[in-house]
């Protein structure tokens, strides 16, 4: 696993710290909502990848290493170094072909047009700038290559946004993640040619398909 110097945006250290601390019991934390939904979700995303050369974006403990492509080059990336030693060791222990890297979305250390397919679940709710993040992803991504994107967001019922907005701060605080972004209206803030809603997505959880 190499590693790169990363220059750090405004609140990015401290939501490091945080994953970094609970990165020994993400999947602990997160078990139930994998086993009733969110695994589905995540296998619906990967299944819709195109393209020989992959990026995966905040690759964190490693849930999607069950679905990655078997026919393709993929590269997968964290900021947190305590995510990726836990992906690290997933990574050997279920022999998968992956190469790691430690590296910020909001600076990718890749040349413009790199890749096939860029991906990304659960991730930019963590973002400090999730705008700058999306534009890095639109530089990396190859012309005509796709952006998959599976995210929950804030609610469109007022009711339902008023209570997350409410309580945004104190998840922010606790875990790092926002649960009150708005990533549909990010994406198509973004140069991509087609933006499409995945027609299974939710009121929260939207699987985000961007054409560059």
């Amino acid at each position: 696993m190499r590693t790169f110097k990363i220059t750090m945006k405004p609140d990015t250290p401290s939501i490091q710290q945080r994953y970094d601390r609970i990165a020994p019991y993400f999947e602990g934390l997160e078990a139930m909502m994998e086993g009733l939904f969110l695994s589905r979700w995540r296998k619906r995303l990967w299944a819709k990848v195109d393209g020989y050369h992959i990026l995966e974006v905040g690759v964190g403990t490693g849930k999607n290493f069950d679905y990655y492509p078997a026919d393709a080059r993929i590269t997968a990336i964290d900021f947190s170094k305590g995510m990726l030693k836990q992906a690290a060791k997933k990574k050997d222990r279920k022999n998968v072909q992956v190469e790691l890297e430690l590296m910020d979305v909001q600076s990718l250390c890749f040349a413009d047009n790199s890749f096939d397919t860029v991906i990304a679940s659960f991730v930019f709710c963590s973002v400090p700038l999730p705008v700058k993040g999306l534009k890095e992803l639109h530089r990396v991504c190859k012309p005509n290559g796709q952006v998959l994107l599976l995210e929950h967001v804030l609610s469109s019922r007022p009711l339902l946004a008023g209570a997350m907005n409410l309580i945004n701060p104190l998840v922010t605080r606790l875990v790092g993640a926002n649960i009150n972004r708005q990533t549909v209206k990010n994406v198509q803030a973004c140069a991509f040619q087609r933006v499409r809603i995945d027609e299974q997505s939710s009121d929260i959880i939207k699987l985000i398909e961007a054409r560059k």
